[in-house]
């Protein structure tokens, strides 16, 4: 699988490369404004699901894709820690 490299700076989120999928995911989330509970609504996953990826017990393709879409950003931003 390849995954392209986002231009963090380009989007006005270079405070969020780097780290782990979870702490991305977190990341992107508060900066979009949304709780927890915002985000799965707004994903179709469940609070629980969302709180998994968060803590990094779970890690699920097809829930971060969901997460990616709802957030307006590519999955890959999510993924990859390069910048």
């Amino acid at each position: 699988m390849s995954i392209a490299v986002n231009n963090f700076n380009d989007l006005g989120l270079g405070a969020i490369s780097g780290g782990t999928v979870a702490s991305r995911v977190k990341a992107y989330r508060e900066s979009a404004g949304y709780s927890i509970e915002d985000l799965a609504v707004t994903c179709g996953l469940a609070n629980f699901e969302i709180s998994a990826i968060e803590d990094g017990s779970d890690a699920d393709l097809a829930k971060l894709r969901r997460i990616a879409a709802a957030l307006q950003v590519d999955v890959s931003a999510l993924l990859t820690s390069e910048v």
